[in-house]
């Protein structure tokens, strides 16, 4: 039986950061301890408003933690040419907009498809993984497998979201169809947006998951138990 893997997000140690302009906590400290904890990747969503993480923080990660780093990006030419330059082991192309708090939804690819192809194919190049952000839906999937995507992170937000076990499980049910249209594709399976230790379980069962990538659950739960012992009860969620 294959393994699910884990990719912490580790936005918000930066998050905490910001809000008084110091040089701690450190999202490089935060990267070294997940990845000893049990993590199987780093995630760090740059953004163009810059509210988390920062620029050095990808490129000293980068530099000097082992392990494997995944970025999360809008899909714009800076996030591109920062790509290329700073060579993250994979990359997953997200919506992004000023306002929101998180993403809610997947990328809206109609009318984008010629420039997508054109950055997935300069990433790969590269030698960079490229995922796409996108909601439980073939049209959505067919779309990133068209243009070249490695692969596909399902948007899990709505599933996170739901209230009641019927509701749940309606959305649940979409996420294991889309699943099967992945593999079909011959394209690898991820899945991240408001998973928690509450509801991971039933997706990290899904067959043919390979990455569940979270967040804020755990950085939130470190405040706690400390971030060490919040990336490992994750980790035994997902087995």
């Amino acid at each position: 039986m294959k393994t699910v893997k884990l990719g912490v997000n580790i936005d918000h140690i930066a998050t905490l950061r910001q809000a008084r302009g110091e040089k701690n906590p450190d999202p490089l400290e935060a990267a070294r301890v997940v990845l000893s904890s049990g993590a199987d990747m780093v995630v760090m969503h740059l953004r163009a408003d810059r509210r988390h993480i920062q620029d050095s923080d990808i490129e000293r990660v980068r530099r000097d933690v082992r392990g494997f780093l995944h970025l999360e990006m809008a899909a714009t030419p800076e996030m591109e040419k920062f790509a290329l330059k700073n060579r993250p082991d994979s990359v997953c192309l997200v919506p992004e907009s000023a306002k929101e708090v998180a993403n809610q939804s997947g990328m809206r690819m109609s009318g984008k498809l010629t420039e997508l192809e054109k950055m997935v194919k300069n990433l790969s190049r590269a030698g960079i993984e490229v995922a796409l952000f996108v909601d439980p839906e073939p049209q959505a999937i067919r779309s990133a497998h068209n243009i070249g995507a490695d692969a596909i992170e399902l948007c899990t937000s709505k599933y996170s979201e739901s209230w009641g076990k019927k509701l749940q499980d309606k959305e649940l049910e979409k996420i294991q169809l889309a699943s099967y249209l992945v593999k079909e594709m011959s394209m690898h399976l991820h899945a991240g947006s408001g998973l928690d230790y509450y509801n991971v379980s039933p997706v990290a069962r899904i067959e043919g998951m390979e990455y569940m990538n979270i967040g804020y659950s755990i950085i939130s739960r470190a405040m706690f138990v400390g971030l060490k012992n919040a990336v490992a009860e994750m980790k035994r969620l997902i087995q």
